[in-house]
């Protein structure tokens, strides 16, 4: 096992517990909002602070300076200048957040009121709550959602989703709560699509969102 300077945040548990020391690391207010953040792919500070509504300029920096010394977080220097990048080991909180996320699921039943939303945040939000998928072969579906676009794609290791290097042939677009009231069971895949708008082969659509949380294969032209 690999053994990690630990950092602690602003307080400490101190209990030789690993839920504890882990919370020790991203129980500060905003620190696993940065890492869901950052699981789509690296960003720039400014576009952080910009998509982080209502987080202070300072406390931004401090919980990425504390992230970055954990080894969470790296700086990366790219075409754009310098970016905050996940690393292998603050990638690995994909899996407990998206457990959070789905047990937190019923909690958005009241609707979104005058909660910040951010399209990005779909792409944890959505392989969440389609655990237990899969398809061979794999398919790969482009949703837009508030001219935002992102791939979700299923395959025999579950969902996944990232935003795509180009357009995919298959595209949903919809309302973001139309998108999670499908990924939830809440609505049907006729509902969602008359509810938005599809173009590309149905047979995706429907292998991508199937009801069952079973192994799939896509229908074949006659089904």
């Amino acid at each position: 096992m690999e053994k990690v300077n630990q950092v602690k945040g602003s307080r400490s548990y101190g209990q030789y517990c690993a839920l504890a020391r882990s919370l020790d690391v991203v129980g500060d207010r905003w620190t696993l909002l940065i890492v869901r953040e950052l699981l789509p792919g690296p960003m720039r500070y400014t576009e952080l602070k910009t998509s982080l509504e209502g987080i202070a300029t300072n406390l931004l920096a401090t919980r990425l300076k504390t992230m970055e010394a954990n080894g969470i977080v790296e700086r990366r220097l790219e075409d754009a200048g310098v970016v905050y990048a996940l690393t292998p080991w603050g990638t690995g909180l994909r899996e407990p957040m998206e457990a959070l996320g789905r047990w937190g699921a019923p909690l958005l039943a009241t609707g979104q009121g005058d909660d910040a939303f951010q399209p990005r945040w779909l792409t944890l939000a959505l392989p969440a709550l389609l655990q237990g998928a899969t398809a061979s072969p794999p398919v790969e579906l482009g949703i837009e959602t508030d001219g935002f676009l992102m791939i979700l794609r299923v395959d025999e290791d579950g969902p996944s989703a990232f935003v795509p290097d180009q357009d995919p042939a298959s595209v949903l677009t919809a309302a973001p709560d139309v998108i999670v009231a499908l990924a939830a069971g809440a609505i049907s895949i006729e509902q969602a699509v008359a509810a938005g708008e599809f173009r590309g082969d149905a047979k995706v659509l429907r292998t991508a969102f199937v009801p069952a949380r079973t192994k799939v294969t896509p229908p074949t032209n006659g089904d």
